[in-house]
């Protein structure tokens, strides 16, 4: 078979696997620490590592990408980073991947100069490099949190006609559901925490499972989505409601970027995330409007594929693809503005100066001057943090 992929990289954002605790969210900051990871989740993890193996280090698929390492990995054509803060969830998620995409290998051995071949240890175990980043460091994984912008839009949202209309839409299911929360606030503005109580007690709870009726089940996961689709996104690209995904920008373009100039070896590039990116890459793209079943939260172990191709008069063009969770047997190719693909000219130029590329620039797109690295910068000549800097302007 002649293989015809015309892949040159490829960037991929996942979400997490399952976890063993419930997460609690303030509804009014979305201020959170993680879970940890199951052995369920790991293994949702891998199996994502194995179809992700499957479509891009396979020589036979339409997929592969042109000149990976299929076998043996050579970390200098991977770059693997994820979010550490609180519990290990994201974090062991990443790596739990990489054992489905680089599994144990006979073929992982060096030759030591004395003639003896050394295997590594559980035959053939491939380590790689993850970059963990812990939300005290940068807030490109966790923009949200502190975030006094994102805040301010969530109390809009909290008080605003949409939420109270779905307030009273909710009223049965809530009123359902209320002797199954243990005490939790059973309001339409705590329905993230309420959904994912529910679920975590419906994965791992035998007598939950066998007593809890699947179409409440059903309902959480619909009024959930519901309210995070509105919590993160917004009426334009560049509206707070979207940081999810204005802080991953940056590293995405960059990545794209490299993946088209002949000394770069990275050619796949993955970030571990929870389901928060998701929607709001869904929303600044407008695949939802072709593609409205995907709003809301992205199962576990989601995946979202970023292709870069080049077509025969050298163009490079950018995919998108979406296979959500392990339920999904595919990948399927969501449209951007209505098309299958974009050129990475195109995608820049609409999104480019939507991305908040620096800790500094998330401060000030924040209006966080204390926390999260924040108090190192000088604000007094910025007109908006500091009004009495206007003068003389």
């Amino acid at each position: 078979m002649v293989n015809t992929s015309t892949l040159i990289g490829v960037v991929l954002l996942a979400r997490h696997g399952d976890r063993s605790s419930t997460v609690y969210q303030n509804y009014s900051t979305y201020n959170s620490v993680q879970g940890y990871l199951t052995p369920f989740g790991a293994s949702q993890e891998y199996e994502l590592g194995q179809f992700l193996r499957n479509t891009y280090l396979n020589p036979q698929s339409s997929s592969y990408v042109q000149g990976i390492n299929t076998d043996v990995v050579d970390v200098d054509q991977l770059y693997i980073r994820a979010d550490a803060g609180g519990g290990d969830v994201i974090l062991d998620s990443a790596y739990a991947l990489m054992q489905g995409l680089y599994p144990p290998t006979p073929e992982s051995t060096i030759t030591l100069a004395n003639g003896q071949v050394v295997t590594s240890p559980l035959g053939g175990y491939q380590y790689v490099p993850v970059e963990s980043l812990e939300d005290w460091q940068a807030p490109a994984l966790t923009s949200w949190m502190e975030c006094n912008y994102f805040q301010s839009h969530l109390s809009r949202l909290n008080s605003g006609v949409v939420f109270k209309d779905l307030t009273v839409t909710s009223a049965p299911f809530l009123q359902a559901v209320t002797p199954y929360l243990n005490g939790m606030n059973n309001s339409f503005l705590n329905m993230w925490n309420i959904y994912d109580y529910l679920n975590v007690q419906y994965t791992h709870n035998k007598s939950f499972y066998d007593t809890f009726p699947q179409t409440l089940m059903e309902q959480a996961r619909y009024f959930a989505n519901l309210h995070e689709q509105n919590v993160f996104t917004d009426s334009v690209p560049s509206g707070v409601g979207q940081i999810a995904i204005r802080t991953l920008w940056p590293e995405i373009f960059w990545s794209l970027g490299n993946m088209t100039l002949s000394n770069n070896t990275v050619k796949l590039a993955l970030t571990e995330v929870d389901y928060k990116p998701f929607i709001s890459l869904f929303n600044v793209t407008n695949a939802t409007v072709t593609d409205p079943d995907i709003s809301g939260i992205a199962d576990y172990a989601s995946v979202v594929a970023l292709e870069l191709s080049q077509n025969t008069q050298g163009q490079y063009n950018v995919a998108m693809k979406f296979r959500n969770g392990t339920n999904d047997d595919e990948f399927r190719t969501l449209k951007m503005w209505g098309s299958d693909s974009v050129t990475l000219e195109s995608l820049k130029n609409k999104l480019f100066t939507t991305a908040i590329n620096s800790t500094v620039n998330w401060c000030f797109s924040c209006n966080q001057t204390v926390l999260r690295g924040c108090s190192v910068y000088n604000y007094s000549n910025d007109p908006f943090l500091n009004p009495t800097s206007a003068t003389g302007y």
